[in-house]
């Protein structure tokens, strides 16, 4: 047997085992901070509540998330992470923490700040950018009937012109095919080398705004109309435990066929993969259950041979699902924007506030640059953190 420093292998593995003390979490918290806003912005349809999840670790080292879960989940949270060793993010899902997602970022975000790397280094990444796309949803009817599709094509040049390369819209007007002459007013509007996406999100909302799920053929004739429209995608079109009518789809067109971001467990995609559901999936990097299971949901398409492209959000809770994204190596990253004609920087100005380097995120011509502070890349100012809380 060959021996290292005069010891034999296991025994020198052990001593390093024993050296290295596990980091144990002391403490969560979950509260809200509300962020002031300007009469301008306020006018412009901002408005900043945040819920915050804080973990403490008795190495001193706090790990923040801006995605957290409603505070009346913070006993069971606790009951799962308290007295844990930080590091075992497995133990964590094998004890259900994949129920709150943004406390997973937060577990995260004290683990990259521990070693001094941004999650996505820590998880094999080592692409520097990614391109990003916007989602418009304007305010008023969710349905989106009162925007002119003038409009809508206006915001998707205004969009362009910043450099970004791609812009997401509903559809979800009563007459689904009128969607379609959208999509080709904005095409006239940007171009050929432009991504236009639709989604429909054929779930909850979409029974909100007074609609039922479509049938397989009125998802068929819509997507017939937006392929020829030259849209990019169209997502979720039918209900979620749906696999079949997707794939079918999917098969009939070629307009990709996208879905995913309503499940919460690995299972769902599985299914998906097994049912060839969707060209494309989209977990969430918090309702998936975090980083990690977004992760593993990209390893899982990659062995089909399935893209995964994360379904996104906005403002500081984008931080986690950057740092998923990153992981994962997406082509795109989804930002959410509800208040058209804002643009990201525009609308996410307010929490900026809660960072002591008031910058949150780099883009340059479309593309968000892979952060490179240590966690989920925020340096969050904690003395704001506490002006702003609401008790």
């Amino acid at each position: 047997m060959h021996e290292i420093n005069g010891n034999p292998p296991m025994a020198t593995v052990s001593a390093l085992a024993a050296a290295v003390k596990p980091v144990r979490i002391t403490g969560v918290e979950v509260f809200n901070v509300v962020v002031p806003v300007s009469q301008t912005e306020a006018e412009a349809g901002l408005s900043y509540r945040y819920a915050v999840v804080r973990i403490g670790t008795d190495a001193n080292v706090r790990g923040y998330s801006f995605a957290g879960p409603p505070p009346a989940a913070l006993g069971e949270i606790r009951g799962v992470l308290v007295g844990q060793d930080l590091f075992a993010m497995e133990h964590h899902v094998r004890r259900r923490l994949t129920r709150w997602g943004g406390v997973e970022h937060a577990v995260w975000d004290a683990i990259g700040k521990i070693t001094g790397q941004p999650v996505h280094r820590l998880l094999g990444s080592s692409r520097d950018r990614v391109t990003a796309y916007l989602t418009c949803v304007w305010r008023g009817n969710p349905d989106q009937s009162h925007v002119p599709y003038r409009e809508q094509a206006q915001m998707a040049v205004r969009i362009r012109k910043a450099g970004f390369k791609g812009m997401k819209i509903r559809a979800w007007r009563p007459n689904p095919l009128d969607d379609v002459d959208a999509c080709r007013e904005i095409r006239a509007a940007v171009g050929p080398d432009f991504a236009i996406m639709f989604d429909r999100t054929a779930h909850a909302p979409v029974a909100m705004a007074g609609q039922k799920v479509w049938d397989y053929e009125t998802g068929l004739k819509v997507a017939q109309g937006l392929e020829k429209a030259g849209a990019y995608w169209l997502e979720e079109p039918y209900a979620r435990d749906d696999y079949e009518s997707p794939a079918r789809l999917a098969l009939a067109v070629d307009l990709p066929i996208t879905g995913g971001e309503g499940y919460n467990a690995i299972e769902p995609y599985r299914q998906c993969l097994l049912h060839r559901a969707y060209d494309i999936l989209q977990p969430d990097g918090r309702g998936a259950g975090g980083i990690l299971q977004c992760l593993k949901v990209g390893i899982l398409s990659e062995a089909f041979r399935v893209p995964c492209i994360l379904h996104g959000t906005m403002s500081l809770l984008l931080a986690g699902w950057l740092q998923a994204t990153f992981a994962v190596g997406a082509s795109w990253q989804e930002v959410a924007l509800l208040s058209p004609p804002l643009l990201p920087e525009e609308q996410w100005a307010p929490g900026l506030k809660l960072l002591k380097s008031k910058q949150m995120y780099v883009i340059e011509n479309g593309d968000i640059l892979a952060p490179t502070y240590p966690g989920i890349g925020l340096d969050v100012d904690e003395e704001a953190v506490e002006r702003y809380r609401v008790a």
